[in-house]
C-alpha cells in the first residue's frame, strides 16, 4: 500500500456536500482506504476571480492503485458528480475538482499526470489542509516540508475555516 495526499475542492452549489460525496466515493473504491482528512476550508478562487469561493479539504489514503490508476479514480468520481471540464476556462467553477498532491515520494511528469501537483507549493488552500495531516512531509522536488513551504508563502490566497475535523 501506498500513501497519496488528494486535495478536494468544489465551488458550485452544495460545495461541502460534493466533499462529502467525493469522501464516500473514494472509500467505496476498491484499493483505497481514506486514513484521515483534514478540516474543511473556504479559499479564495485563483485564476479567474468572478466566481463563488471554493470550500477545499485534503485527504490522506492508502491505496494499492498505481499513479495512473488513482487519477483514473480521481476523474471518475469527478465525473459522477458532475464535473464538466472547460479546457479554455481551467480556474473556472466546477462540482469537484480530485487533484492528486502527493504519492508517497514519487516524481512523475508524463502529459496526463504530474507528481507532485505543479503547483501545490504554490497554494494555500492545498498546504494549509496539509499542515493538519503532515505538516513535516517534504515535497520530494523542493526539499522542503509543507510548514516551510507554507511559511514562505508570498503572496497567499485568502483561506478560511469552514468546518472542524471529523465532520468531513
Amino acid at each position: 500500500m501506498s500513501t497519496a495526499y488528494l486535495c478536494a475542492g468544489s465551488n458550485i452549489g452544495d460545495r461541502v456536500g460534493y466533499l462529502q460525496q467525493a469522501n464516500n466515493l473514494l472509500k467505496d473504491t476498491n484499493g483505497i482506504t481514506v486514513v484521515d482528512s483534514s478540516s474543511i476550508y473556504e479559499t479564495e478562487p485563483i485564476g479567474f476571480k468572478d466566481q463563488q469561493w471554493f470550500a477545499n479539504a485534503v485527504l490522506k489514503i492508502e491505496t494499492a492503485l498505481n499513479p495512473q490508476e488513482l487519477l483514473g479514480e480521481c476523474m471518475r468520481i469527478e465525473q459522477q458528480l458532475g464535473r464538466k471540464r472547460d479546457p479554455e476556462n481551467r480556474f473556472g467553477p466546477r462540482t469537484l475538482d480530485l487533484d492528486i498532491l502527493f504519492y508517497e515520494d514519487l516524481i512523475i511528469s508524463e502529459e496526463s499526470l504530474q507528481i507532485p501537483h505543479p503547483r501545490a507549493h504554490e497554494r494555500a488552500y492545498a498546504l494549509v489542509p496539509m499542515l493538519e495531516l503532515n505538516p513535516e512531509f517534504v515535497h520530494p522536488v523542493i526539499k522542503k516540508s509543507v510548514f516551510e513551504i507554507h511559511n514562505e508563502l508570498e503572496e497567499p490566497e485568502e483561506v478560511y475555516l469552514y468546518g472542524t475535523r471529523g465532520n468531513f
